[in-house]
């Protein structure tokens, strides 16, 4: 094969592989579009949970979605094996209520049934949308993985329902949330927390949800699947089923 036809044939896999991403992406921005219309069609405020049909469920992801998932064993804000068969990106809120509740009553679920036994991979997007105090909460998150305490911060900061922007998540607060997940050197967390470091990492997450129709939270994939709000955790756990048998598990 000549050079120049080489050349041409990979400059034609790239453009198919583009073309490929951008559908993928754009079904998944549908799918999150169908639901938060949905939502909206029952009055239901931001964050609720909308009702998942059989019409808002998408085919199976392909490969470029499947590839959100970053798979980094050293990442602090994720849980369960690097390799595992099923990879659930969580983009939240720490103001969020219903987040809040997939943290407490859903989580632990996955953990024990899935994550504990390797099917199962949780990838964490901060994604702030009730303004200040949810941007400095997600910092504070950031700032907690630096010392490998994320999911003990998450864990305090959704161990009871707090009150949106009332100064729950002041940076007193944060501090002591801090304190309470096992923070020991608080002046590098508070460093870190302000940080651009951390501000540029949330910020792209936040670019990566919306870039796929996200405005709203908790909003998931479960290997490409678009699931929004905190649904049953029958839910999650049909999701996750249904990607480990797709998988080969």
């Amino acid at each position: 094969m000549s050079g120049s036809t080489l050349s041409s044939s990979r400059r034609s896999r790239r453009r198919t592989i583009s073309a490929v991403a951008v559908l993928a992406a754009a079904a998944v921005t549908a799918a999150f579009a169908l639901m938060l219309d949905d939502s909206n069609n029952h009055n239901e405020t931001a964050g609720e949970p909308a009702v998942v049909t059989e019409s808002t469920v998408p085919a199976p992801a392909d490969e470029s979605l499947l590839a959100l998932a970053r798979r980094d064993p050293s990442d602090p804000l994720a849980l369960g094996r690097a390799d595992a068969p099923v990879v659930m990106i969580e983009y939240s809120d720490f103001q969020c209520p219903f987040c809040g509740r997939f943290a407490r009553e859903t989580k632990p679920e996955l953990l024990r049934s899935y994550v504990n036994k390797g099917v199962l991979r949780i990838e964490w997007r901060n994604f702030p949308v009730f303004g200040e105090e949810s941007e400095q909460a997600a910092l504070a998150g950031w700032a907690a993985g630096r010392q490998k305490k994320f999911w003990e911060f998450h864990d305090v900061a959704y161990s009871k329902p707090r009150e949106r922007n009332a100064g729950d998540f002041s940076a007193e607060k944060l501090i002591t949330m801090a304190r309470e997940a096992g923070i020991t050197d608080i002046e590098r967390f508070r460093a870190d927390m302000a940080s651009d470091q951390a501000r540029n990492a949330m910020q792209k997450d936040q670019e990566e949800g919306y870039s796929l129709g996200v405005t709203s939270t908790p909003a998931f994939l479960v290997n490409g699947r678009p699931i929004l709000g905190a649904q049953p955790t029958a839910t999650f756990e049909e999701a996750v089923e249904t990607a480990a048998k797709a998988a080969g598990r």
